[in-house]
């Protein structure tokens, strides 16, 4: 790991905080929580999403748009029409989009529309695609791969600050494991590592490690902790019918409960819940 030269600590109190937007960083005293479906599926269900969660507080809204996809049948993504309802979102609601990049054609548009651009945890060694997104000056949320080590998970970093961009927000999202039980193992060893030994924001996904939604309010509580600077969870407006990843998604009221108690949590660990920057208008879909 000493080829790391730009992602490790240089001293103790090294820490790097990331402007998400006029209002909003990652990686200070203030916790990132970010909320969202799976899959974008319709402007319906966004501005549902989003009207319900900015009033919890969350300080960003995720969904895909570009959808790897284990078989080639499955829902893809509303690819370009997602991304303008996204946006659409973002002005109405003045919350953060958190969105994946699959490839290298896809950064322009995605970049024009979404505050943070994810690379998910299939892409974290694509590294063509890692230097092209140094290019770029949007922040970039890097998804652990599921079975890459710290050392891999930092160097893949390293690339895309190597490349000239510096606001890299690392992810742990869980690895693969022999046991079948939960969808992944989160390991929040890592996430004690990576705070040790790189001055970069690191938070969690506790819904792809969990693959369960009755165990993602344990698993984000513990991320909060054990000192991750915020979490990206999932959560529908009827999880039951997600095109995606139904299995995992709270629903709306649970994630608003959820965010509520993790501010003790916060507190206990000299971490705070921002308030709600977000504006709430009526909703167009009643």
């Amino acid at each position: 790991m000493q080829k790391a030269k730009l992602t490790l600590k240089t001293e103790t109190n090294h820490t790097t905080a990331i402007q998400i937007s006029d209002f909003i960083t990652v990686g200070g005293q203030d916790l990132w929580i970010v909320g969202g479906p799976c899959a974008v599926e319709s402007r319906e269900q966004m501005e549902t999403v989003a009207n319900r969660l900015a009033i919890a507080p969350v300080q960003g809204i995720r969904g895909g748009v570009y959808k790897p996809r284990t078989s080639p049948y499955d829902f893809q993504g509303m690819g370009q029409e997602g991304l303008e309802i996204l946006a659409d979102v973002r002005d109405r609601y003045g919350l953060p989009v958190v969105t994946e990049v699959m490839a290298i054609s896809q950064i322009e548009a995605i970049a024009a529309k979404a505050d943070v651009l994810q690379v998910g945890s299939r892409n974290m060694q694509n590294f063509d695609l890692l230097k092209a997104l140094g290019e770029t000056t949007k922040p970039i949320l890097l998804k652990r791969g599921l079975a890459a080590t710290i050392e891999e998970f930092v160097m893949a970093a390293e690339y895309i600050m190597a490349h000239g961009n510096p606001n890299v927000i690392l992810c742990e999202r869980g690895i693969r494991s022999f046991d079948t039980y939960t969808r992944n193992v989160l390991d929040l060893g890592a996430v004690v590592a990576l705070k040790q030994i790189t001055h970069l924001p690191v938070i969690v996904d506790p819904s792809h490690a969990a693959g369960k939604r009755e165990l993602v309010p344990s698993l984000a509580k513990a991320a909060i902790a054990a000192g991750a600077d915020g979490l990206i969870m999932e959560c529908h407006p009827i999880p039951e019918k997600s095109v995606s990843d139904a299995r995992q998604a709270l629903s709306l009221d649970d994630m608003v409960e959820l965010v509520r108690s993790l501010k003790a949590i916060a507190t206990a660990v000299n971490r705070s819940i921002p308030a709600g920057v977000a504006t709430v208008p009526r909703l167009s879909f009643v």
